[in-house]
């Protein structure tokens, strides 16, 4: 038998609605304000994702972090690393977690400093739409 579907997954519908919101009433504003259409949606491989997971879970582990979690911040490179000289955005993932007893724990873990974040990832030109 299959594994379970993990408890935080939504359906195709749904993330599909959220995508439209997000197009309906964020990306005209955006663009118009940037005078581009900027980027979306980023992509990494599951053997990339797995590799920086492994990391974390392991420079935790020395830090005495048992529970290390992932944050998601929206970023913007600056124009000049940019092909086309326009500044596209990203996201990047930024480890969290504190040693036992020392701070909150999930959803309110601070940033963890001591690891590096996770970017360089790829993005469809034009959007990929879900």
């Amino acid at each position: 038998m299959g594994k379970k579907i993990p408890k935080k997954c939504i359906s195709v519908e749904e993330a599909k609605e959220l995508q439209k919101a997000w197009c309906d009433t964020r990306t005209p504003e955006i663009d118009k304000c940037l005078g581009f259409e900027d980027t979306r949606e980023f992509h990494w491989s599951v053997k990339e994702l797995k590799q920086y997971l492994k990391y974390v879970k392991k420079q935790s582990k020395k830090q005495g972090i048992k529970n290390p979690g992932i944050r998601v911040y929206f970023g913007a490179y600056p124009k000049e690393q940019c092909k086309m000289d326009r500044g596209y955005s990203t996201v990047f993932l930024a480890p969290t977690g504190a040693p036992v007893g020392e701070g909150k724990d999930g959803d309110d873990a601070p940033n963890n400093y001591l690891i590096q974040p996770f970017n360089h990832n790829n993005g469809g030109m034009p959007p990929n739409v879900f």
